[in-house]
């Protein structure tokens, strides 16, 4: 087996551990998935993530533990030749949302969502990589220009209004059509280069990059321009991330390859992942903080992107970079914050955690930064996945089950509250409660700065 995400980390894994059985091939992939001890923790629902799919249907198989048993009896022969092609070992994948609350939750760590995009791969491998799949990971290629964006802006606002039209594209691509596709904004977010000549992120200790994501930049550029606005009334001069002098893209703007990563797509995740890198080379040599805005992208350049072999770099982004408001609790803990925040007069407001803001414990940093607001209110709302999950909740069969994942906790407790202001950091927690409840989720950055210019 080739494998096509860099396992070594579990080389040395099982000396010593109560391992339920290394399968006979698969290499460091298979103690990757012997890493679970069939403690069925997964088998329980208390507070937390883990695991959406078996929260919604109670079946043992779509718990990661009963992915493991799929995944242990592929590895050891038993589905032929090419038992990434089998179906029953797709099955057992489908419904992995990629929450990460496993390898959080779970008492040995089982990291399923980077197990799956393994399998993915190498399903990719075998049989080609489908169309839809092509589509959904090709998002920041198909914003890159002006014309390609309108294009594409015309199109979906076309077939969001269009019955028919979503039917057809239900039909011709497995895109739900009951589900409305997010619309990139007329104008996507741009900020002011550093001046001739000088390099971001080498000057001083108040410097900042703020790495603008896809979505962020093209659907939701309220949110990095108030991302901008509020590091910079904190004392910092803020550069927004730009693409190497040598990139051979210099106008498509920089991606973290997750779209492409959560489909399999790791050669693609990996080019994007090196553009990355390239850009960053500076501000990783001089120490600067990478501040980023949406809790997937950022997970990916902690965790998944140490699993695409791109070596030390790698490893050190990983250490420097933050979540937005990760880097301002960490700041207030430093005394460096020069934030006057003002009271918002809002009724009390309900806080959705993306499934990987809990994965990398950022909660904590989340309710630090709220509680900077004064007489600001707030409670977070116990649940699991949101369960759109980037793409999972847009494809055709897994629209309804996508839903029930949304309604076991997250609707319901938002429904009980008409009234009160919504605050999820995660693009994809936005545009599921938006389909679900009909409300105007935002996110901290944009709460920020409300809190400086009232």
């Amino acid at each position: 087996m080739r494998h096509q995400l860099d396992w070594t980390a579990y080389e040395t894994a099982g000396q010593g551990d109560a391992y339920a059985g290394i399968p006979a091939s698969g290499g460091d992939f298979a103690k990757a998935v012997a890493v679970c001890i069939n403690d069925q923790l997964c088998l329980r629902k208390p507070k937390g993530v883990m695991c959406p799919s078996f929260r919604v249907t109670d079946d043992p198989a779509d718990s990661p533990g009963g992915r493991v048993k799929v995944l242990k009896a592929a590895l050891n022969g038993e589905f032929g030749e090419q038992p990434f092609a089998d179906d029953r070992l797709a099955a057992a994948m489908d419904l992995c949302v990629g929450c990460k609350g496993c390898k959080r939750e779970c008492a040995n760590q089982v990291d399923m969502a980077a197990i799956k995009i393994e399998v993915q791969a190498q399903r990719n491998a075998c049989q080609g990589i489908p169309r839809r799949d092509r589509l959904f990971a090709g998002l920041p290629r198909w914003l890159r220009g002006r014309h390609s964006r309108r294009l594409l802006r015309g199109l979906l606002r076309w077939r969001n209004r269009s019955p028919w039209l979503a039917k057809l594209g239900e039909r011709w691509l497995g895109i739900a059509a009951r589900r409305r596709l997010p619309e990139p904004a007329d104008q996507p977010y741009v900020s002011a280069l550093a001046p001739p000549g000088e390099i971001a992120g080498v000057s001083g200790e108040r410097d900042v990059i703020l790495f603008v994501d896809t979505f962020a930049r093209h659907f939701e550029p309220e949110i990095a321009a108030a991302a901008h606005a509020v590091l910079t009334a904190a004392g910092y001069r803020v550069s927004t991330l730009q693409a190497a002098p040598d990139d051979a893209e210099p106008e498509r703007a920089l991606c973290c390859g997750r779209t492409y990563l959560s489909l399999g797509q790791v050669d693609a995740a990996r080019q994007e992942a090196r553009r990355l890198q390239a850009a960053l080379r500076p501000a990783l040599a001089a120490g600067t903080p990478i501040v980023g805005l949406e809790p997937s992208c950022i997970l990916s350049l902690r965790d998944d992107h140490l699993k695409l072999g791109l070596g030390e770099e790698a490893l050190a982004l990983s250490k420097q970079v933050y979540l937005f408001e990760e880097f301002i609790a960490r700041e207030h803990d430093r005394k460096r914050l020069q934030l006057d925040l003002k009271p918002l007069g809002r009724p009390k407001t309900l806080v959705h955690g993306h499934c990987h803001q809990k994965a990398v414990g950022a909660m904590k940093a989340l309710r630090k930064v709220l509680r900077l607001i004064p007489e600001f209110e707030f409670e977070f709302v116990e649940a699991s996945c949101c369960g759109m999950a980037g793409h999972f909740g847009l494809e055709a069969e897994h629209a309804e089950i996508s839903l029930r994942m949304a309604e076991l906790d997250l609707l319901p407790a938002l429904r009980a509250a008409p009234e009160a202001p919504v605050l999820a950091n995660g693009f994809s927690c936005r545009e599921q409660i938006r389909a679900g409840c009909d409300r105007a989720p935002r996110h901290v950055a944009v709460l920020l700065r409300d809190a400086l210019m009232v």
